[in-house]
This record gives structure tokens, C-alpha cells and sequence, in this order.
């Protein structure tokens, strides 16, 4: 697998070439889109810290896109480790949502990555906090958001910033207002974690499809 950057006035793209079929679906998941042979994502031109974003997509893409495709086992209690100290030290207005944040409950349930929702004012922070893993620089999103970020600390690490109304549409997410609006606090190796509650991510799993979560919810809501 081979990475190569192409520049012009307007925007920054990331290519990946000759990736290997086992690698495929995960290099679409993460939403690359495929031209001629290969899979690019762009950047505006004048995006932050995208030098650095470049040599760190480099080096860490092959063990980001073998996590992601359930080839090497994720670090994601590590990961979350880093985040928490990085930006709680900073203030950062954060939570997780996500598998990761039926994990910290005590759910049995195996991340693939962590999924953070931090506020509009602070997404570009979060992306300096995390330069040493920064994969994808943090970039505007038109999106149900209004920033989006990737990093790979070990794990990878994902967040939106500016959450907008339309996360909720047609009905409520755990990653959306009405989660931030209902926010519940855990303790997870000593540090105190906002997640949100369990009866919206049992929701919105249900309407994924993901009926071996469901259960695991309902065993743990039933323990008690």
C-alpha cells in the first residue's frame, strides 16, 4: 500500500494506492471515495497543521486500516487514557458517545474506535491537543456537524464539532442535542466521563441493526 499527496490552489488530497482487498472495506469506512485505481479524500488548501497531518497519515494509516478491519486488536482503553488527560487538561468541552462509551460502563463490548462530540469553539483545539496522532486534519464539514477530525493514538480517534440540529433528524442519535441535553456521568479509571444515557444508544442501535448490542444493553440494564 502505497500514500501519495497531490496539492493544488484550492485543496489538499490524500490518496491511497494499491491497497489490499482486506483493506478495502475499512479504507471506505472511512470514507475515502474511489477514482481510477485509487481512494482520495480532500482538504481545503489552507487547512491547519496539514504537513503534519500528511507525515503522521504516512506512517500510521496500515495499522489504523488493520484495526479497522478487525485485523490487529485496538487500544482503545489506551487511547481514551490519552484523551482524557490531553483535554481535560485544557478544558475541553467533550463527551464520548459510541461503543466506547457503552464500554466505560462495564458493557462487554469491544471498540473499534473512540467517538467524541466536543463543542464548536474547541474542535480545532482538540486537533493541536492531538497533533502527535493527527491523520486527518481538522477540516469544515458539511455534514450534520461543523467540523470533523481523525486521529490515531494507538487507536483511532474520532470527533465532530458544532453538532447541529439536523443529528437528530428524523429521530434523536447518541451524538446528537438531544444526547448532549441528557448527558450522564460515569467513572471510568478514575476519571469521571459524560456519555450519553443508555436508553437513546439503545435506540439508536436498534435502528442500525445491531441486535448483539441490544442485548448486551438490555443484560446490563437488567443487572442493575
Amino acid at each position: 500500500m502505497r500514500c501519495e499527496r497531490h496539492d493544488d490552489d484550492r485543496v489538499s488530497e490524500f490518496r491511497i494506492v494499491d491497497a489490499s482487498g482486506e483493506l478495502v472495506p475499512a479504507v471506505l469506512q472511512a470514507g475515502f471515495v474511489e477514482h481510477d485505481g485509487h481512494w482520495a479524500k480532500a482538504f481545503p488548501a489552507d487547512t491547519p497543521h496539514l504537513d503534519r497531518a500528511w507525515d503522521n497519515f504516512q506512517r500510521l494509516l496500515e495499522p489504523w486500516l488493520r484495526q479497522a478491519a478487525g485485523l490487529a486488536p485496538v487500544p482503545w482503553q489506551s487511547a481514551l487514557t490519552v484523551v482524557c488527560q490531553r483535554l481535560n487538561d485544557a478544558d475541553v468541552d467533550w463527551w464520548l458517545t459510541g461503543s466506547a462509551a457503552l464500554a466505560v460502563r462495564g458493557i462487554p463490548i469491544q471498540p473499534h474506535d473512540l467517538d467524541l462530540v466536543v463543542s464548536d469553539a474547541h474542535a480545532l483545539l482538540v486537533g493541536e491537543l492531538l497533533l502527535d496522532g493527527l491523520v486527518e486534519p481538522v477540516a469544515p464539514a458539511n455534514w450534520f456537524c461543523a467540523w470533523w477530525g481523525r486521529a490515531v493514538l494507538g487507536a483511532r480517534v474520532e470527533w465532530v464539532g458544532g453538532v447541529g440540529p439536523t443529528a437528530d433528524e428524523p429521530q434523536p442519535t447518541d451524538f446528537g442535542l438531544v444526547a448532549a441535553a441528557r448527558l450522564e456521568r460515569v467513572g471510568w479509571q478514575g476519571w469521571e466521563l459524560r456519555v450519553p444515557p443508555l436508553s437513546l444508544q439503545r435506540a439508536t442501535s436498534r435502528r442500525r441493526g445491531l441486535e448483539d448490542r441490544v442485548r448486551l444493553i438490555d443484560d446490563h440494564s437488567a443487572a442493575g
